[in-house]
């Protein structure tokens, strides 16, 4: 009889093939642009995308750190993207958007708002077409860069987020902006 169920021997091979099969299929990506430039960031890492709108600003933070937003009761910390690669601040615009991204870190999620110019569409990239980062000659910090995906005879740089929002290293940085004025870090932890 065909109609049984699967034997549990069976199930583990079917399930030992299943990770093989997931690596191999592409990848899903929230494409968005920065400064004229195409980024992309793992869809998984993605909580909801929302208007810009009242960000309010905190005292004594680096440069790249616009402030705080009010989403749903729980204060989300918000980076300038452009200037947390080392360029100037970015210009708001009726498209700019903050990206709700939901990192984990020690099974503590956190939620970061990443401002951008604005959100374009969804990709899946293949692996086959993600190449290993530059190791010079990119704008940004190479160990940002998780690797630079090939679409349409393009490059897209797909980001590292745990690197580029590192709650540590924001965290030591806030630490040292408040150091210069009067040694307050408005209750920022260091790391």
């Amino acid at each position: 009889m065909s109609s049984q169920p699967a034997s549990p021997a069976s199930l583990a091979v079917a399930g030992a093939k299943a990770p093989v099969a997931v690596e191999s299929s592409p990848a899903q990506y929230l494409t968005f642009l920065l400064g004229g430039e195409m980024f992309a960031v793992g869809i998984l890492n993605i909580k909801e995308i929302i208007e810009y709108g009242t960000v309010t600003e905190i005292p004594m933070v680096p440069p790249f750190i616009r402030g705080v937003i009010n989403l749903r009761g729980a204060v989300v910390p918000v980076i300038d993207l452009a200037s947390r690669f080392g360029g100037k601040r970015s210009e708001i615009s009726r498209r700019t958007c903050i990206v709700i991204i939901e990192l984990t870190d020690n099974d503590e999620r956190q939620d970061i708002g990443v401002v951008v110019d604005a959100v374009s569409e969804v990709l899946e990239i293949p692996a086959s077409e993600i190449e290993p980062p530059p190791s010079f000659g990119a704008r940004i910090r190479a160990d940002f860069i998780k690797g630079m995906g090939k679409v349409n005879g393009k490059f897209v740089i797909l980001l590292e987020v745990d690197k580029v929002l590192s709650v540590d290293e924001i965290a030591s940085l806030s630490h040292l902006a408040g150091d210069g004025a009067d040694g307050n870090t408005g209750g920022t932890p260091s790391a």
